[in-house]
């Protein structure tokens, strides 16, 4: 992400020099966004930021919390094997270019991604966010990025209400918060059986998502998680006064309780590469 906004620096810097380097208050991630946003509805992972602040926009880093360490080491092969089963179905789904089909053959490269760059408002907040893009739609007609894009999923096969209401609740949020800022307009999903199988095929406009939860006993909102992002990016911007970037602010939630911060200044939550901060001090 850095990289691309030296490379880019041209699109990205401020016309007006006397305000801030880039033309965003914030820069981030895509999925620090996305925890952001479904906060409100979160009743089991917890979330760590650090935060700095350099010629005037705050550049947010996810730092992981020892409870995500702990599941990370702990994690079984039952579910490192449900993981690539995400990634074979996009293989599956997925070719080369326009004129291709998809190869299921060989092994999937994992580590094989296209990410997007985002310049988007929320409020009064600019932002500058990158994330991972798993493809766009076949047609040579297509309308331009981000509306062309396409999120695949992999999700359990639905069989009871229960699970229809649980994959309402939980899985749509996920799947909302994760396109709907970057302005992915689609989700395609392969529902699986308890073998990985993929049974059936089905997509989701994100958009009309809304619409589906609708009735919901208890559902999520959308308005609910914008609210709160928007409160959060401006809480933000109220305590991370110090524009050093070798000052970094820790925010922390923790679910059922409120955000919390602490000022660290030359730690180990510093992340803001000197390479950068002398690229970005030329301009």
């Amino acid at each position: 992400m850095l990289r691309w906004i030296i490379t880019n620096k041209a699109r990205v810097i401020s016309k007006d020099i006397s305000k801030q380097a880039l033309d965003a208050d914030f820069v981030m991630w895509r999925g620090h966004l996305t925890k952001v946003l479904t906060t409100p509805y979160e009743s089991r992972e917890g979330w760590m930021f650090a935060v700095t602040k350099f010629r005037g926009t705050v550049y947010i880093s996810e730092v992981e919390t020892e409870a995500a360490r702990r599941d990370r080491e702990n994690r079984t092969e039952r579910h490192a094997e449900m993981m690539y089963w995400g990634y074979k179905f996009e293989q599956y789904m997925c070719a080369d270019d326009v004129h291709s089909s998809p190869d299921p053959s060989g092994v999937v490269n994992t580590n094989e991604a296209f990410c997007t760059v985002v310049r988007t408002r929320l409020a009064d907040h600019k932002l500058l966010f990158s994330g991972e893009v798993d493809c766009r739609v076949k047609d040579l007609k297509a309308p331009d990025p981000p509306a062309c894009y396409v999120e695949l999923k992999t999700s359990a096969e639905i069989c009871t209400p229960k699970q229809r209401s649980n994959f309402h609740r939980f899985k749509l949020l996920k799947w909302w918060a994760q396109s709907f800022l970057p302005g992915v307009p689609q989700v395609v999903a392969g529902f699986r059986d308890h073998d990985g199988v993929v049974v059936k095929v089905e997509t989701f406009q994100i958009s009309k998502i809304s619409q589906l939860i609708k009735g919901e006993y208890n559902c999520w909102k959308p308005t609910v998680c914008m609210n709160f992002c928007n409160d959060f990016l401006t809480f933000v911007k109220q305590v991370v006064s110090e524009d050093n970037p070798r000052i970094v602010y820790l925010f922390s939630w923790e679910p059922r309780r409120d955000v919390a911060y602490t000022i660290h200044r030359d730690s180990q939550y510093c992340f803001l590469p000197e390479w950068f901060v002398e690229e970005i001090q030329k301009t």
